[in-house]
């Protein structure tokens, strides 16, 4: 199997099976056992595909003559490598043509219409066919169009911007969610130092930027005593690990513990000051996830399966000093790592979501001991899932700690907004993922 047909069966099974991209491409490069340069060009490919999707289907459109919805799936991913080839990346015309084209072997009306389709994509630079797209839009659509971000978002970035006073940084932010970012680590604490590691500092006191190559063949992350996990992650679990002094025999909760890297690095905080996780799942593959991420920790963390809603009712009820409630959120602040979360959600999913949060964020408020911290985060920074979440909580009981605080000691001189008590990172600013992150106690 050759890298753009692995980049390509990546597009289309993230399109058509909804795949996550990050999930399935290392494990169809080992299978193919592509070189370095032909994993590296595949991931490239790949990735900046799914970055770039919503420009790519514009063009396709216009040079097809028809609506992208009109083209079968396997000759639209087809396509959409193709397009990225041409358009943002040093691939020489031919291959880009003939090799892409290559892919859909026998099939001579998809092979006819992709070879047509390309090579009329070829012959107009891609900035002036989409000039001409552009010319009658709105400054929004036009710059959402360019920035490969729906409407939607860009316009929910701007106003998380422009609560902090920072609606000027837009065009930062959306180059940021297209940079495809550098692997950060985490040592975990009282197993790892992070000082055995020779990579740049992150924003995160125990973190590490990865050398270049693949990090699962680092010896120390795979022994497990280091994690690949974003700053902004790192930065959340431990602002509520390391806000106060932990008191030997604190009972924590993990309330959504799925995939299970900030519930290994709570585990191994756990571990290293005497107190013990309970790290709850709702579905049971991302439990087996969370199972696998604190392997090897000890004293090995409860893991159960379950809805976090039901917390804080019978044995439950005040039951931890510490949780930490990592929404299920729309995603939109890990755009630079999920390239194809963009185009995954709507806008119609976020008042549900909402709805969700605040739910889960009644229950942890229940579960939390008198005088215990609970850490309301989300991997996204539009305002319903942020702000207006935690607003909610003085009705339940809990007040704002200065979040802002905990994690200027955490890392000092680190770039924050002016944004009350809780803490907005942005890429552009902090190179971590828009992690939003609250810290609550009881009233």
């Amino acid at each position: 199997m050759s890298a753009r047909e692995v980049a390509r069966d990546v597009v289309l099974a993230v399109d058509r099976d909804d795949a996550y991209a990050n999930l399935l491409l290392p494990a169809r490069i080992r299978e193919a056992g592509l070189s370095p340069a032909d994993a590296g060009f595949a991931t490239e490919l790949a990735y900046g595909t799914l970055r770039w999707q919503g420009l790519h289907d514009a063009l396709i459109a216009d040079a097809a003559g028809r609506p992208i919805d009109e083209i079968d799936p396997t000759t639209l991913a087809t396509l959409r490598i193709g397009s990225h080839q041409l358009s943002r990346m040093r691939t020489p015309v031919h291959a880009a043509v003939h090799e892409t084209v290559a892919l859909l072997g026998k099939h001579k009306g998809r092979a006819g219409f992709a070879n047509a389709v390309l090579r009329r994509l070829s012959e107009v630079p891609a900035e002036e066919r989409l000039a001409r797209l552009t010319g009658t839009m709105t400054d929004d659509d036009r710059l959402a169009l360019e920035t490969a971000h729906p409407a939607w978002v860009l316009r929910a970035l701007r106003r998380s911007l422009d609560r902090e006073g920072a609606a000027d940084e837009l065009g930062a932010l959306l180059a940021a969610d297209n940079d495809p970012p550098a692997v950060q680590l985490v040592a975990l604490p009282g197993i790892a130092d992070p000082d055995a590691l020779d990579g740049a500092p992150t924003a995160s006191p125990i973190g590490r930027v990865a050398p270049p190559g693949d990090p699962a063949r680092l010896p120390q992350v795979a022994d497990g005593s280091w994690r690949v996990q974003d700053a902004g992650s790192q930065l959340a679990a431990l602002a509520l690990t390391r806000a106060r002094p932990v008191r030997a025999g604190e009972r924590w909760l993990d309330l959504c513990a799925g995939p299970g890297g900030k519930a290994a690095l709570m585990a191994a905080e756990a571990a290293a000051a005497g107190a013990s996780l309970e790290a709850n799942e709702l579905l049971p593959h991302r439990a087996r996830l969370v199972r696998d991420a604190v392997r090897g920790i000890r004293p090995r963390p409860d893991v159960v399966v379950g809805d976090g809603r039901r917390y804080g009712r019978g044995e439950t009820a005040g039951a931890f000093d510490r949780v930490l409630l990592d929404a299920p959120c729309t995603g939109l602040g890990a755009l630079r790592r999920r390239p194809e979360a963009r185009w995954r959600k709507q806008p119609t999913d976020v008042p549900e979501l909402a709805a969700l949060q605040a739910d889960l964020l009644e229950a942890a408020s229940r579960a939390v001991a008198p005088g215990g911290l609970v850490a309301y985060v989300t991997c996204s920074p539009h305002l319903a899932e942020t702000r207006a979440v935690v607003e909610r909580a003085a009705a339940l009981g809990l007040v704002p700690v200065d979040t802002r605080s905990v994690v200027r000691e955490l890392s000092p001189g680190i770039a924050l907004g002016e944004t009350g008590d809780a803490v907005q990172l942005w890429p552009h600013r902090n190179g971590t993922d828009a992690m939003f992150m609250q810290l609550l106690t009881t009233a």
